[in-house]
This record gives structure tokens, C-alpha cells and sequence, in this order.
């Protein structure tokens, strides 16, 4: 009798479009390895939905929230259902990035000076001296992203509109130069590192980070030391927040003036499309996508 496993995907959040297209080559990928595999795009009935379905696992291909905050998390646990990716507490910390930095610090993982304050007080005059990035405490890194650079005399008036949908509370963090690094945790392993080079300069503030509109050099051409600090800081976030399963860690390299390496972010519920970068550093280490995603579904557990 095939595992059956139920792929979370969709949602409600900002990033919905991406997780429907990581759904779908997921279960793509398990039906190919012999799963019996039930679709599911998550709306405010899922733990009905989950019941009738009764699936013997879940792929939480979700991003953003509920897959990614440590709701869900708590609704497969409630339910009994093993799901993949991290649980309550690190999905829960990860999303809240203040408090992430505040455990990355305690482990000595390098993070860039920071305000937390609200989007009004970052909208009516500069929190910190320009350039710094304006973003949302807690929602992926895609959505919701100004960069103020010296040339702004003001910070983003959007903050202030009535329909800002990221909430009330947002950071305002240094801005650093440089290259932009990624790296991701399989387990307990460390794969390699991405340089990704966008296609445009995002000095502008009303720019948002966007999929797509970048190149990914694999391996990154930096210093073969800088390389390895890369690997072992993504793997000190993945354990400070407790990860499970995959993640993959973000940072800036400063390599044409401080030298400094600064982690920006851990993603816990990374793309899975078959050209997402996690899949490709899968792919780099000798794991194929649909290999990927089976050792996703047999790692699957509750109490994460």
C-alpha cells in the first residue's frame, strides 16, 4: 500500500502563486515515485479538509502564512499528522525576524544592526541614517521590502497607506552592500552556496525583491574561506532556531569594503519549484528533485 500524502499548498498569504507552482511539482514528483498523493490548496477549512482526507503525511509546501509561521505546525500536530519541514517554535521564530536575530546573536551568528518600530514612525522620518531596508517583521522576504538609499530626502510614504496589508510593526535594518549569498540545510547536512545577481540595482525604494530577474552562479565565486563561513553559519541558524528538515539561510557579503558577512534571514518553507535554489543546490550535492522531495516526506514526523 503507497504512503499517502496530502501536499499543502496555496494558501492565503502574499506568496500563494509561488507555493501553487511548488505544490504542483512536488506531487508531480511523488506521484512518480509511487505515492498515492492528494493535493490540497489550504484554505480556513484544512483541518476538514485533512480529516476526510486522512493522509498518512503532509508536504507543507506552503510559504508565508499559515504553512510558515508555526500554525499549521500546531494543526498537524493537533490533528496527529507528520508533516515536513520545521515545527511549532522554529517555524514561529523564523517568521518573526527580531526574534531570530535575537537568537542568532546568543550564537554568534553575525546579523546586521536593526529598529523595530512602527510603520508610522519609519514613514514620518529616517529611524536610522540612509542606506537601511524597511521590511515587515514577519513575512517572507519578498513582499514588502523598501530599500532607502542617501538619495531619498524622505522614507517611504507607502507605509502609511490605509491598506498596508504586512501589519503595523516593521524593521528597519543597515543596509549592506555587496553580494547577496545563499546557502541550505538538508537535515543535518550543509549543501553549497548561490550567488545571486539580480538583473537590476534594487536601490530604488519602491522596489521589492522579485522572483525571477536574477542569476544564480553556482558554485559563488567568493573566497574559498568566506565559502565555508557561509555553510557553517547556515547551519549555526538552522540549530539556534531549532530548524528541521530543510531550510536555507540568506546573507550579504560585503566584499569590496568591510569584508563583513551578515545573515539576513532563515527560510524555512524555501521555494520547490524544479528552478527554485534549494532544489538546485540539491542538485549540485547529486540529489535529484524527485529525490529531494521523497527524502522531504520520509523525514516527516510530529513533535519537530
Amino acid at each position: 500500500m503507497p504512503k499517502h500524502v496530502a501536499v499543502l499548498m496555496g494558501g492565503w498569504s502574499a506568496e500563494r502563486e509561488v507555493s501553487l507552482r511548488s505544490g504542483k511539482a512536488c506531487a508531480e514528483a511523488l506521484t512518480r515515485r509511487g505515492y498515492r498523493v492528494t493535493p490540497i490548496d489550504v484554505g480556513r477549512d484544512v483541518a476538514a479538509t485533512l480529516t476526510a482526507a486522512k493522509p498518512d503525511v503532509a508536504l507543507n509546501v506552503l510559504h508565508g502564512r499559515p504553512g510558515e509561521d508555526g500554525t499549521l505546525q500546531g494543526l498537524l500536530e493537533i490533528l496527529g499528522i507528520p508533516y515536513s519541514h520545521s515545527g511549532v517554535l522554529a517555524s514561529a521564530l523564523a517568521m518573526q525576524k527580531h526574534f531570530a536575530k535575537a537568537l542568532f546573536r546568543a550564537a554568534g551568528v553575525p546579523v546586521a544592526e536593526d529598529r523595530v518600530v512602527s510603520r508610522f514612525e519609519a514613514a514620518k522620518a529616517h529611524v536610522m541614517a540612509p542606506p537601511y531596508v524597511v521590511k515587515p517583521v514577519a513575512e517572507g522576504s519578498s513582499v514588502g521590502v523598501f530599500i532607502v538609499t542617501e538619495q531619498h530626502p524622505n522614507p517611504p510614504q507607502e507605509l502609511y497607506r490605509e491598506d498596508w496589508p504586512f501589519g503595523d510593526t516593521v524593521m528597519v535594518e543597515r543596509y549592506i552592500p555587496g553580494k547577496e549569498l545563499t546557502c541550505a540545510v538538508l537535515g543535518d547536512r550543509v549543501l553549497d552556496v548561490i550567488e545571486i545577481v539580480p538583473a537590476t540595482r534594487f536601490y530604488d525604494y519602491e522596489a521589492k525583491y522579485a522572483a525571477g530577474g536574477s542569476r544564480h552562479l553556482l558554485p559563488a565565486p567568493i573566497l574559498p574561506n568566506v565559502y565555508q563561513e557561509v555553510r557553517r553559519l547556515s547551519l549555526a541558524a538552522h540549530s539556534a532556531l531549532g530548524c528541521r528538515g530543510v531550510s536555507r539561510a540568506d546573507f550579504r557579503y560585503d566584499d569590496r569594503g568591510t569584508g563583513k558577512l551578515i545573515c539576513l534571514e532563515v527560510n524555512t518553507q524555501p521555494g520547490m519549484t524544479e528552478t527554485s535554489l534549494v532544489p538546485e543546490l540539491a542538485a549540485y550535492a547529486g540529489i535529484t528533485f524527485d529525490e529531494l522531495v521523497q527524502w522531504m516526506v520520509e523525514d516527516a514526523s510530529t513533535n519537530r
